[in-house]
């Protein structure tokens, strides 16, 4: 269970010497911070008080995937809280604040502060990858170098950064945030995640404990925390299969259970994602394919995109099909359909995840009224009917496309 996994990371950490880097401070001062040439501070009417003055600050917080990849190097090489400190954002006043996104202009996590004199004379950086790389050069003489020979880990890097993390959000985001990358629904969202950890398998190599053999690299630091993420949250949407593909989920719990590091990293993530997204908010419990799911029973249409029944169809494709009504209400009278009805039983039960599908179902049915060939002439009445009162018969929502003769007022 999730409570003996803890338990036997909590006992597992409580039994190795991993230093304290920050503690993870999160509680916000009622003053407001600027930016100097040297250190962040926080201005007060009384006098200017450093934030840290440690040699850099990481903007982190425990639950950051991203953010966890920098965090495993830190406590791999043991930087100390006088080289990196790590502060929650919500000092800055949160993602959103303008001083936060003064260091991270997209409102990201992690962020990285350079209060030492830096040759580059840059004084802050965004980015977990490029944050970890200025880091494994600034203390390369310590701890391991994150950057064996072996270009797998430049490659799994690389894939998991522009593949993998551009869309996890399709797996706790609400509907309000999507699209999501280039998807623009949860379900091909959730489908391509899957695709691409299987696709990142495959660059693994077959021997040793890690990615890239027996040493740890960036990319084990980069994939692990994000594994954490889809190892507990893709079972919500689908528990039928293991969220992990074998031989990626075989070095997860290698790594979980025998490197003390990630084990530490492990526990920092889900102690967040338990106790405070879930159980304390109920993050999944509004969320489409997790806590709300399709179960209104099938109807006719889903028996004619399986081909089930006949229909005389006039345009499909991937996502829509388009047939004439059998019981036509003008000369010329289409019906078009979602071939996956995803929870539109109605129009009412649309959200942002479905702006993609309903935008189809309008294009074709604009195509289809210019084709004459249907009978269709100058216009066309487009009509969706929704719920009893509205006159709608087949709960799959369906765009009506009637013309080829004047037609008369509605009403």
């Amino acid at each position: 269970t999730m409570k003996s996994v803890g338990l036997f990371t909590t006992l597992l950490l409580s039994a190795i010497d991993i230093p304290n880097v920050s503690g993870f401070s999160t509680a916000r001062r009622g003053i407001t911070t600027v930016t100097t040439t040297s250190k962040l501070t926080m201005s007060s009417s009384e006098a200017e008080t450093p934030l840290s003055n440690s040699d850099h600050i990481l903007f982190d917080m425990p639950v950051s995937n991203n953010g966890a990849r920098v965090r495993a190097i830190l406590y791999y090489k043991q930087l100390s809280q006088q080289q990196v400190e790590i502060i929650s954002p919500m000092k800055l006043g949160g993602l959103k604040s303008d001083e936060f996104l003064a260091l991270s202009p997209q409102g990201l996590m992690p962020a990285l502060t350079i209060q030492k004199e830096h040759d580059s004379g840059m004084k802050h950086l965004s980015e977990s990858d490029t944050i970890a790389r200025y880091l494994l050069a600034e203390y390369a003489a310590v701890g391991p170098s994150f950057q064996p020979d072996n270009p797998r880990s430049n490659q799994i890097c690389r894939w998991h950064d522009v593949y993998l993390t551009t869309i996890q959000g399709c797996l706790y985001k609400p509907a309000s945030r999507f699209p999501i990358g280039d998807y623009a629904d949860r379900k091909s969202a959730i489908s391509a995640f899957q695709k691409q950890l299987k696709t990142i398998e495959g660059f693994m190599s077959d021997d040793g404990m890690y990615l890239c053999g027996d040493e740890v690299s960036l990319a084990d630091a980069a994939l692990f925390p994000t594994c954490i993420f889809a190892n507990y949250m893709l079972p919500k949407f689908d528990d039928s299969q293991p969220p992990l593909p074998p031989k990626l989920n075989t070095w997860f719990d290698n790594l979980r259970t025998n490197d003390s590091v990630f084990s530490k990293i492990y526990k920092e993530i889900m102690d967040t994602l338990v106790t405070s997204w879930e159980e304390k908010n109920h993050r999944w419990d509004s969320i489409w394919l997790a806590g709300q799911r399709d179960e209104a029973p099938g109807t006719i249409f889903d028996k004619i995109v399986a081909k089930e029944i006949p229909a005389t169809i006039v345009k499909e494709d991937e996502h829509i099909l388009a047939f004439k009504d059998i019981s036509p209400q003008a000369p010329a009278h289409v019906l078009i359909i979602p071939k996956d009805r995803n929870g539109l039983t109605n129009l009412r039960k649309a959200s942002a995840e479905h702006t993609d599908i309903l935008g189809r179902l309008l294009v074709a049915g604009a195509e289809i009224a210019n084709d004459a060939e249907l009978g269709f002439g100058d216009g066309a009445r487009f009509v969706i009917n929704d719920g009893d009162d509205g006159g709608q018969e087949v709960y799959h929502v369906h765009l009506h496309v009637l013309g080829g003769r004047k037609l008369g007022p509605m009403g």
